[in-house]
């Protein structure tokens, strides 16, 4: 099995439940505790999402959550922010459709670290496959009450057009909880992204099994 190969598996391993942090939904907590409550369920991948926080607080965050996933042995995300990903020795960053195009975030970040794209339509994904991408997320997929900006929901059927038109592992986000995750995976995403079914939750721990428990299933089953 070459590098890439391996890369490519436990790529996909950290993405079956990625945890988007958002500290207006964790219910008063940290980040950092909510992002070591996750670990500790099993997730394999964190997405850094704090809009808010000033450009030193947020490297300050990056680097502990950086210290965190790394013994945990999970990856960080920096949701687009190149600079602050550089800066803390992340494993890559996520960049949406009106953030620095993908072509240059991958020309920043080198070829070794992980490059994630938004995406809506099935161009967009080849697109973004073409500009050296990683993984994409696609979504609404469910109405959800943590970005308003979202426009409406798509449904299920939006993870199967993403599929069927990239080789990239396809993130699914957008109101995904332990009720509807099995339906997801079974639609064909590769991996479950969210916010409130995890961060705004009182057991962090236990919401992360649950959702990765109902994932599984739905693997099982396509």
């Amino acid at each position: 099995m070459t590098m890439a190969d391996k890369r490519g598996e436990r790529l996909l391993r950290a993405l079956r439940v990625y945890v988007i942090t958002d500290s207006e939904h964790s219910l008063g907590r940290g980040t950092e505790e909510v992002v070591r409550c996750a670990l500790a369920g099993g997730i394999g991948a964190i997405q850094l999402r704090e809009k808010r926080l000033s450009d030193r607080r947020l490297l300050e965050t990056a680097l502990s959550l950086r210290a965190m996933t790394r013994d945990a042995g999970a990856l960080l995300i920096i949701n687009d922010r190149v600079d602050i990903a550089l800066a803390a020795g992340a494993d890559g960053v996520h960049v949406g459709q009106d953030d620095l195009p993908a072509d240059a975030a991958r020309r920043l970040l080198g070829a070794d670290r992980i490059l994630g794209v938004t995406v809506e339509t099935p161009a967009e994904a080849k697109a973004a496959e073409m500009a050296g991408a990683d993984y994409v997320g696609t979504g609404p997929v469910y109405s959800t009450s943590t970005k308003p900006d979202a426009g409406q929901p798509y449904g299920p059927v939006l993870v199967q057009r993403i599929k069927a038109s990239t080789t990239l592992p396809v993130v699914a986000i957008g109101g995904i909880d332990q009720h509807n995750a099995e339906e997801v995976a079974r639609a064909g995403a590769d991996g479950l992204a969210v916010v409130s079914a995890v961060v705004g939750r009182q057991d962090i721990e236990q919401s992360v099994r649950l959702l990765l428990e109902a994932f599984e299933r739905g693997v099982s089953r396509v």
